[in-house]
């Protein structure tokens, strides 16, 4: 029997959360799993595959007909895959800054964040709802200026392979050239962390220049561990709460909207946003966490 690369990939994936697991379990690497949570992850991510094979005709239809309109083409040369890498990567960052920033992505993005253990398995918390409220978007300019569809496709899975092995807590710090340009697994836990200081912060996919360049980017210190999951944790391992928890909440402020500003607001506006201004948002809670910290400093 011949088994494909995807398939191949899978058990690699499925090999190493076991080993992460066990090595964490006998107290070799640093590593914690719940099985009910780890369980719940590779629920979303069975749920993640299956739409996106239902839905695959969507995206690839889109990237196609923006192609049919391309300006230029290009020959998939290793000068052509090295650019589309850094364009991929770059659109990558916006793509997943939007999605932190906008309520409306934020609610097909937040499942992967809801997980308040950090370990591999956490990488296959993903969304059902992406390709279908359109986060597959942002690639489209790709395809205008001249790369096949299939070409984004694979560097897209390429970017997405490389960030499995990022949600780790087995890997402390590596050497300070490939902290300062990659991204690491020290990196992707401030990512992932629910603390003032981290919130909303190192977007990056491969590359770590975008937060740095943009000002997203933040270190991890020994000083704030990382606190895992959301502001408000949904204290559920139920995948179907997981993936459409932040969608029923949107509908119940939507219905509460009292003018077209507010129901704008609570579909586009930032996570958290409330229309008199006193919602809790990671801007109000880290400008809190300062202001806390500063008057501290002055008793």
């Amino acid at each position: 029997m011949h088994l494909t690369l995807g398939t191949w990939l899978l058990i690699g994936r499925l090999t190493a959360i076991v080993l992460e697991a066990v090595l964490g379990a006998r107290g070799i690497i640093r590593a914690h799993y719940e099985w009910k949570d780890t369980l719940a992850s590779l629920s979303m991510r069975a749920g993640n595959v299956a739409v996106n094979i239902a839905m695959t005709g969507i995206m690839y239809g889109g990237l196609q007909w923006a192609y049919a309109h391309r300006v230029l083409t290009f020959e998939m040369s290793a000068l052509a895959w090295g650019l589309l890498f850094i364009l991929d990567d770059f659109t990558y960052y916006w793509f997943h800054r939007i999605s932190h920033e906008c309520r409306f992505w934020w609610a097909a993005h937040v499942n992967h964040h809801s997980s308040r253990e950090y370990n591999l398995s956490t990488a296959a918390r993903q969304s059902w709802t992406g390709i279908v409220v359109g986060t597959w978007t942002p690639w489209m300019p790709l395809a205008f200026l001249g790369f096949t569809p299939t070409a984004i496709l694979l560097m897209q899975s390429i970017n997405l392979f490389y960030q499995f092995w990022l949600h780790t807590e087995a890997v402390d710090r590596l050497p300070k050239w490939f902290e300062a340009i990659f991204n690491t697994p020290s990196h992707h836990r401030v990512h992932h962390a629910s603390n003032p200081r981290y919130l909303d912060r190192n977007y990056a996919g491969v590359l770590m220049i975008w937060d740095r360049w943009f000002g997203t980017f933040e270190a991890e210190t020994p000083l704030d561990q990382p606190n895992y999951g959301i502001l408000h944790n949904i204290e559920s391992y139920n995948p179907i709460i997981i993936a459409f928890h932040e969608w029923r909440a949107m509908v119940r402020d939507l219905i509460k909207a009292k003018s077209l500003r507010a129901r704008i607001g609570h579909i586009f506006g930032v996570p958290g946003w409330q229309p008199n201004g006193g919602g809790e948002t990671s801007e109000s809670v880290r400008n809190q966490w300062r202001q806390s910290v500063t008057t501290a400093s002055s008793v």
